[in-house]
């Protein structure tokens, strides 16, 4: 998998997601087998960029490459200058967001919404590539219902104006998140154009990844949700599609040591206020299908220091190690894709 000049160590990426892929999460997933990882959106509001939650999307600091930006809005111009502010503080890719159903986003006529304005979207995707000097890409649907599924014309669109990988969600934004994603859409743009496509929605398991990737015929897989607090589905995934065969699931004491990590990053990340609120969901979805869980994550929701969610934490485990515990996946719809 090729993006521009990046050549990427394997066609699994991280798909990007509000308030989830920051940069803790981002270099988490790269360490455990993620050949690529998009950041969460920027808007592309000039008035943002001096904004602390702006400073750390754009903290790049530390992050293996390539440096991949994923940028939202509905003006060319703004977009453009968007992108260039991104190039400027260490972007290497710029991704382009009309893939988001958020209302908060398509009321403004940006994300999955601008999929009905082909026009628009050529005008966006030109003056995007125009303004930089680095690879462009392009996160979409299917559509935006079930009758106007557009994603070829999208494509052919996006192909002419020089974006150099698309990824599409198997959903149209009427969908949202629900029903179940296809995957013939999407087979039907990879015939279409000659650009990478990378295929996104309800890739949740090694065999679903060899299956998408066999049944659309694409170029890559794109991951979201499923990675939410099982970060090492990237190295269960790769090694999967090189050998065929099943990595073990990770031992409960792995689990801990890696949840603890990615906690004390996000700590020094946003600091320990930010960091602890941040940290909650993380430790949910790590200790999702454990043991307790569910009284855990409910105390764990109640406690106003870093050393008291730590301190929970490593009782929570030493718990589960008394008991000989083995992580379960009780219910993996719930890490079903959620990536715009």
């Amino acid at each position: 998998m090729r993006i521009g000049p990046y050549q990427l160590k394997n066609n699994l990426i991280v798909a990007p997601m509000a308030g989830v892929t920051d940069r803790p999460f981002r270099m988490l997933c790269k360490r455990m087998g993620a050949g690529m990882a998009v950041s969460e959106m920027v808007a592309s509001n000039s008035l943002l960029y001096g904004s602390e939650k702006t400073k750390r999307r754009a903290n790049h600091e530390g992050e293996v490459e390539p440096i991949s930006v994923q940028i939202v809005g509905a003006d060319p111009k703004m977009l453009a200058e968007a992108a260039q502010y991104n190039v400027d503080n260490g972007a290497q890719i710029i991704d382009i967001n009309m893939g988001c159903p958020a209302k908060k986003i398509c009321n403004v006529m940006a994300g999955s919404a601008l999929l009905q304005d082909e026009p628009l979207v050529g005008k966006l995707l030109d003056a995007v590539v125009g303004a930089v000097n680095a690879p462009v890409t392009l996160k979409i649907r299917t559509g935006w219902d079930r009758n106007n599924r557009n994603a070829v014309r999208i494509a052919k669109i996006a192909e002419s104006a020089g974006i150099q990988a698309l990824a599409i969600h198997g959903r149209t934004r009427a969908c949202a998140y629900t029903g179940d994603a296809e995957y013939d859409t999407i087979g039907e743009v990879k015939a279409s154009v000659n650009i990478p496509i990378i295929a996104n929605g309800d890739i949740t398991t090694p065999e679903k990844a060899r299956h998408v990737l066999q049944y659309a015929g694409v170029d890559a897989v794109m991951i979201g949700r499923a990675a939410q607090g099982r970060p090492w589905l990237f190295r269960e995934i790769e090694h999967f599609l090189l050998t065929g065969e099943h990595l073990a699931h990770p031992e409960v004491s792995e689990i801990h040591q890696v949840l603890l990590g990615h906690v004390q990053e996000l700590y020094q990340f946003y600091g320990e206020l930010t960091g602890l609120r941040v940290a909650r969901k993380h430790i949910s979805w790590y200790t999702k299908g454990l043991a307790g869980s569910a009284s855990f994550r409910h105390m764990m929701n109640r406690l106003e220091s870093c050393e008291e969610q730590l301190a929970a934490v490593d009782e929570f485990f030493a718990e589960q190690a008394s008991r000989g515990s083995q992580l379960r996946y009780l219910d993996l719809a719930a890490h079903e894709e959620m990536a715009a």
